[in-house]
């Protein structure tokens, strides 16, 4: 019993963890499969919402995203905060919404620049994605920190340490 508790407290932290370092990256690159195996990527933009394992996207319903999620659910979204030197990767399975009160709990005004009609617009549907695995990199951000260890890395001949790596499972 005590591992499994100590699971759920591990996966608990996960999931916090992966929270911090996705808050306040707006865009994300969410990359789908399409029908010969290719991969696609573009940029949704991300919900102002707290993380708990699953993460939403506004769509249009007859997307071409849309029929390659419903071909293959399975998918990668990536997000990059350069300024502060934050990178992540997260894969997991997407679904497609429609349902209104989910839409209303997230939808802001930001909405409307893709959706002029609101949450009136019958094409509007969300994108859920569940989570399952991620991996981030976390560097320092401050200019004398990575110029001090590319300096050491100069003067050691090892290679520059990047800062914090992480693989997350939360299935």
């Amino acid at each position: 019993m005590a591992d499994s508790n100590q699971n759920e407290h591990s996966q608990s932290e996960d999931v916090k963890k992966l929270a911090e370092m996705i808050k306040g990256i707006r865009i994300a690159m969410l990359t789908t499969a399409d029908e010969d195996g290719s991969l696609r990527s573009r940029p949704m933009a991300t919900q102002d919402t707290d993380f708990d394992g699953t993460l939403w996207f506004f769509t249009a319903d007859d997307s071409p995203k849309v029929d390659e999620v419903q071909k293959e659910r399975h998918v990668n979204l990536s997000f990059a905060d350069g300024g502060k030197n934050r990178y992540v990767s997260v894969s997991g399975t997407a679904t497609l919404v429609k349902d209104a009160a989910k839409m209303k709990e997230l939808y802001s005004p930001f909405i409307k620049g893709w959706f002029p009609d609101g949450l009136e617009d019958p094409k509007l549907a969300l994108l859920k994605v569940e989570v399952s695995q991620a991996e981030y990199w976390d560097a320092p951000n401050s200019t004398v920190v990575r110029l001090a260890g590319f300096v050491k890395a100069l003067v050691t001949h090892q290679p520059i340490q990047g800062g914090e790596n992480e693989k997350i499972d939360l299935k």
